[in-house]
């Protein structure tokens, strides 16, 4: 007997379960998580090493290191831009790459789902405060490697950050510097600049990036189930902490300009 059977179809399975949800109750931190902060409080940030014009090849570079997230940041550009329409404003193209050896699990060199995200919410933070309007028919790339990660979020602030530095450092006219930060709801309290084990932890994440000479908001990425009143909070905390980080972007481009007279 010949069997009804259609090749041009993906017949399903025929036996079917339902789908295992993961667990909804909040999870309290624990001890040991307090420990692996090193000793710093829910509302600190990790320490920041900033370096500007570590790449002698390019226009303007620097490169960032917040404990266990290490980025190299290097800006290309303006150039002309080739192909393309003529535009009134130039073009800012930004390019996320990870190191194989960036995270636990071995990493392929094609770039995936996960780099584009990193680079659409960086590109989103930056693009306001760039001078485009000054660039017509240009283009200013902006390539950043993760030597080291800690979660994406850690990779999205640090990543901002050395962005903005690496344009003030190339010369590049801008509206202001840029820094982000990232606040996780934890239980009931918000831990700010959480690693990768409290995200995973977390009922929510939050990333602020802003210009805090001038009081703009340039991009919110939030993820996760928060509560408005907590993400309002949250904002608050960060908005606070990007103000400390600014000082120290002024500061390390100020010892990097007074390096090279």
């Amino acid at each position: 007997m010949q069997s009804v059977f259609d090749r041009r179809r993906i017949n399903g399975p025929e036996d079917s379960s339902a789908p295992i949800f993961a667990d909804e109750h909040q999870k309290s931190p624990t001890p040991d998580l307090y420990k692996a902060r090193h000793n710093r409080s829910v509302s600190d940030i990790r320490p920041i090493f900033l370096q500007p014009g570590l790449i002698s090849q390019a226009n303007g570079s620097a490169y960032i290191e917040t404990e266990r997230t290490k980025i190299a940041c290097s800006v290309y550009g303006p150039r002309q831009s080739k192909n393309t329409a003529y535009n009134e404003k130039g073009r800012l193209n930004v390019e996320v790459k990870f190191t194989p050896f960036s995270c636990e699990r071995r990493r392929a060199p094609l770039r995936d789902a996960e780099d584009r995200s990193i680079a659409v919410a960086i590109q989103q933070a930056l693009l306001s405060s760039v001078r485009l309007e000054h660039f017509p028919k240009s283009t200013i790339d902006i390539f950043l490697v993760v030597i080291e990660a800690d979660g994406i979020e850690g990779c999205v602030a640090s990543g901002s950050i050395a962005a903005s530095t690496a344009l003030a450092d190339a010369g590049i006219d801008m509206y202001g510097l840029v820094t982000s930060c990232t606040a996780a709801v934890i239980g009931e309290e918000i831990w700010i600049d959480p690693t990768q084990e409290e995200c995973d932890m977390a009922n929510g994440t939050l990333i602020l990036s802003c210009m805090p000479a001038l009081g703009i908001v340039t991009n919110v990425w939030q993820s996760g189930r928060m509560a408005i009143s907590q993400v309002l909070a949250c904002l608050d905390t960060c908005d606070g902490r990007c103000t400390d980080i600014h000082s120290v972007v002024a500061q390390a481009l100020l010892n990097s300009a007074h390096s090279k007279v």
